[in-house]
């Protein structure tokens, strides 16, 4: 969806209108999670995109209509509306076994609005009673397959993340995650400790002793 370069998106919190608009307007893909229903990825198309041909009823920010600035098109033969419902990517997220059952529906009716499909593992494990991001288990593997096929009959990608290298785990998706502010902040947590083990505690007003302690004061 970016040619191979880096995407910004947001994960909207939930399917209000308003969120994914506003996500929309500042340059960012969307993804949208806990899409269960028909009607839920209806609302989230229609939240998405411009104009009634598209299914959208998205409010056009007076920002994309600057003379000269912003009301420029990529391709010049269709409406700046038109570009702009391709310019970013709609991504919902599949995450329990209804969203399953009912994608086959969901993309029968608005396929030609998404962009890919997200699986969501670890809130599709939790609503069926199971610990962890993945795992043997035939009930979530069954999930797991229906989702793929139905993926494979309306041509539509498959994308999520993939951590610690495991490349496999990315084969053919064209949105992968593959870090985060997160990650790096686990990264810095053996400094963290360290910081607190070797760096003793204050004197009462901060002063004084606190050399001693911990041997950086006054801008020592």
């Amino acid at each position: 969806m970016s040619e191979g370069r880096t995407m910004p998106f947001v994960r909207v919190p939930g399917h209000d209108h308003a969120s994914i608009g506003y996500a929309l307007d500042a340059g960012a893909s969307v993804v949208v999670p806990q899409v269960e229903t028909v009607e839920q990825a209806r609302h989230v198309v229609s939240a998405a995109k411009f104009g009634a041909a598209s299914k959208g009823t998205r409010s056009a920010p007076p920002c994309l209509w600057i003379p000269g600035v912003s009301d420029m098109a990529v391709d010049p033969t269709r409406t700046l509306w038109e570009n702009q419902n391709d310019q970013a990517a709609v991504i919902i997220q599949i995450e329990n076994e209804e969203g399953a059952r009912n994608l086959d529906a969901i993309l029968t009716e608005v396929g030609d609005q998404i962009d890919a499909v997200w699986l969501g593992s670890l809130d599709t494990r939790v609503s069926i009673g199971l610990d962890g991001f993945s795992g043997p288990e035939p009930r979530f593997l069954e999930v797991v397959d229906l989702y793929r096929e139905t993926l494979k009959k309306h041509d539509i990608p498959q994308c999520g993340m993939c951590l610690g290298g495991n490349w496999a785990s990315a084969a053919n998706k064209p949105f992968v995650i593959v870090g985060g502010d997160f990650f790096a902040l686990l990264a810095d947590m053996a400094f963290i400790k360290g910081a607190r083990e070797n760096l003793g505690p204050l004197s009462a007003n901060g002063k004084g002793d606190a050399k001693k302690e911990t041997g950086v004061a006054n801008g020592d």
